[in-house]
């Protein structure tokens, strides 16, 4: 694939990202188809706070954007239009040849994986340093089929090459949740990019096929609780397994590519089997074995505390918005010192653009 292929979308989009675009109604698609050692990310960010004490705020531009084993400190509103990079992230999102028709659902797990390694216990992981560039994480079977999801992003990390990888993949997934017509997420900038001395063990991500003991213990190490663990299971709204990445297969959902609360009223309403079939267990539903659920998902209804909240969340999509925006936010600044963090920036969606004459 030359340069302008990859380029040649956000050529496209250049005279809309210079003035803001006309209004686009959310996109909507149906499926047819059925603990590490200690102070690791200490001796990383200390190692930056030295650089800064000692020569002042250090920002690479240039080779940065070709070297990212480079340490990298976040730029700030003043340098970079994170307006601007939003609009060129919810430019891509659309692909008919692609799953059911958006990169969206794909960008919010990068965002949540990048995110969702961070241990309370010796403040390890988190979204801080972009590690999943390097492997051994990039490797880990919970990440399989995410350098999809980065190489979709690097044009866009080319056209601002201030942005860190840390802050541009958690900025995709608040794109990705506003575009498909989910709640406004706060998000601010602020995350450093690290070097593959940062890197965290496998087995910090959620296992598919397991129960709400090993949810707990999962969630629990990140800091959220019971009600946070529901909500963020909501985003299960969007997207779909694939067997050669997870070995799952199916999305959860009638609608993959809109945020809605429809994941907790089908747990709750509809009549799950096991699947019989020579993939990992998972569940299908009896009336149209075309959508599935994960062991994970089944837990939130045989689980009384998780129960509740589902069921809170199935009659209320306004509350369940309204939580999923907090604890989303909550996810993608895990391991972020608070000093770091810029104001939340106002980001709004497409639709909510003025369109100037």
């Amino acid at each position: 694939m030359s340069a302008f292929t990859t380029l040649r979308p956000l050529l496209r989009a250049a005279p809309r990202l210079a003035s803001l675009r006309a209004v686009r109604p959310a996109f909507r698609a149906y499926a047819t188809e059925a603990p590490a050692a200690k102070g690791s990310n200490g001796l990383l960010f200390g190692g930056i706070a030295a650089v800064l004490l000692g020569g002042g705020a250090y920002y690479a531009f240039g080779d940065m954007a070709t070297d990212p084993a480079k340490l990298k400190v976040a730029a700030s509103p003043k340098e970079v239009d994170y307006q601007a990079v939003y609009n060129a992230i919810a430019d891509i999102l659309e692909a008919e040849d692609y799953d059911d028709g958006s990169y969206g659902p794909v960008l919010v797990r990068l965002a949540w994986h990048c995110s969702g390694t961070y241990s309370k216990n010796d403040g390890t992981g988190g979204s801080n340093g972009a590690t999943m560039r390097f492997a051994p994480e990039s490797d880990h079977g919970a990440n399989a089929g995410l350098a999809l999801a980065r190489a979709k992003l690097e044009p866009i990390k080319a056209m601002f090459p201030q942005i860190t990888y840390s802050d541009l993949w958690t900025l995709a997934g608040v794109v990705a949740i506003q575009e498909m017509g989910g709640p406004y997420i706060p998000w601010r900038s602020g995350r450093m990019d690290g070097d593959v001395a940062g890197c965290t063990p496998d087995g910090r991500l959620p296992d598919g096929d397991k129960t709400q003991d090993h949810i707990r213990d999962i969630f629990y190490r990140m800091g959220f609780n019971d009600q946070e663990i529901v909500a963020l299971s909501g985003a299960h709204a969007l997207g779909r397994c694939h067997t050669d990445r997870s070995g799952f297969e199916g999305p959860w959902t009638f609608s993959p590519t809109t945020m809605t609360n429809d994941y907790y009223k089908l747990l709750l309403e509809d009549k799950w089997n096991l699947r019989k079939w020579k993939g990992p267990i998972q569940y299908e539903d009896a009336k149209t074995k075309s959508l599935m659920m994960l062991t994970t998902d089944y837990a939130l209804i045989q689980d009384k505390v998780f129960k509740k909240t589902a069921q809170v969340y199935a009659k209320d999509e306004a509350k369940f918005f309204e939580d999923f925006s907090k604890v989303f936010a909550k996810l993608v600044e895990l391991g972020v010192p608070v000093a770091q963090f810029s104001e939340v920036i106002p980001l709004k969606k497409l639709e909510d653009q003025t369109v100037k004459a």
